[in-house]
């Protein structure tokens, strides 16, 4: 006895395909397909490779010369010249894009410390619980309820100003939100099939944490990455306009510092071409946080 079977269609192929893929395959596939995330992420690229070639000396080198007439307007006639100069001559499309050197700098060094430290922390508080729980849920506690605006103030102060008493300013606090997502994710996956599978066939504690739960929430570690590197920059501003924050450096917030008492002066180029070079980078990071959450998210599956 035979039984009738409907053709099969293109669309029928494509499923096993799919299936095939692992969640992140799917993710950056669909993450491409996004033009919004496709074009912040060329945004981002951009000013990581003006930030390479400054650091090279390729561009915007010497900073510190000068160039032109104090305050002198922003011309067409050289590259140096298109956001004008400062106060003593100084080209500010150069102090610009030094100033992106700073900022992709700073963003790198504390998201890529402070990341580690609260996956770690928060790895450890889910997956243990019990006392180690109760000791790393009371040290980030204690440390979030001092405002965070006035503990990196006073740690800029105790260690003095400068771009090494920003990082530890930074790293210090940044870290607590990251500890928070991790361990209420282990907490949750802990005790789910996959891993008293892995305990059943004699699993590790490392093994479980490493090699099992952390790659189910990895897409909350890049995020994270995303958020950390773009607050990071924020906050420099701020504390350096604050005056504790970097000194004799080129930077986004020491350009800003500066332009409040240019203003008056009807001197608006300085403060123009820090919060503009700002913006679309901080822009750029909020979208792509955005797409990589729609993206990477299994839960959005």
């Amino acid at each position: 006895m035979t039984t009738a079977t409907s053709p099969i269609t293109q669309e029928d192929l494509k499923i096993p395909l799919a299936q095939g893929k692992s969640l992140w395959q799917l993710g950056f596939a669909r993450l491409r397909r996004d033009k919004f995330a496709v074009v912040c992420t060329a945004i981002i690229l951009f000013y990581f490779i003006i930030a390479a070639l400054s650091k090279l000396n390729v561009i915007a080198s010497p900073w510190d010369l000068k160039v032109a007439e104090s305050y002198a307007r922003p011309s067409g006639e050289s590259f140096r010249m298109w956001l004008g100069a400062d106060i003593f001559g100084r080209s500010v499309m150069y102090k610009t894009i030094y100033g992106t050197r700073t900022a992709i700098g700073l963003g790198l060094v504390v998201a890529a410390i402070s990341v580690p430290i609260g996956v770690i922390l928060g790895a450890i508080a889910g997956y243990f619980g019990g006392w180690i729980d109760d000791l790393i849920v009371w040290f980030y506690t204690t440390l979030s309820s001092i405002p965070n605006l006035l503990l990196l103030i006073a740690i800029s102060f105790a260690l003095g100003k400068g771009l090494t008493a920003v990082y530890i300013a930074l790293i210090s606090t940044s870290w607590i939100g990251m500890a928070r997502v991790m361990r209420g994710e282990f907490m949750k996956h802990k005790d789910r099939e996959y891993v008293l599978a892995a305990d059943s066939l004699g699993a590790s504690h490392f093994s479980k944490i490493f090699k099992h739960i952390l790659p189910n929430v990895s897409h909350f570690i890049i995020l994270n990455f995303s958020m950390q590197f773009m607050s990071a920059i924020k906050a420099e501003v701020i504390l350096t306009f604050l005056g504790v924050g970097i000194q004799g450096t080129p930077s986004w917030g020491n350009m800003i510092d500066d332009a409040k008492l240019e203003l008056a002066r009807g001197v608006w180029w300085q403060l123009t071409g820090a919060t503009v070079a700002m913006f679309f980078i901080v822009l750029a990071f909020n979208i792509l946080g955005d797409s990589l959450r729609d993206a990477l998210d299994p839960k959005i599956k």
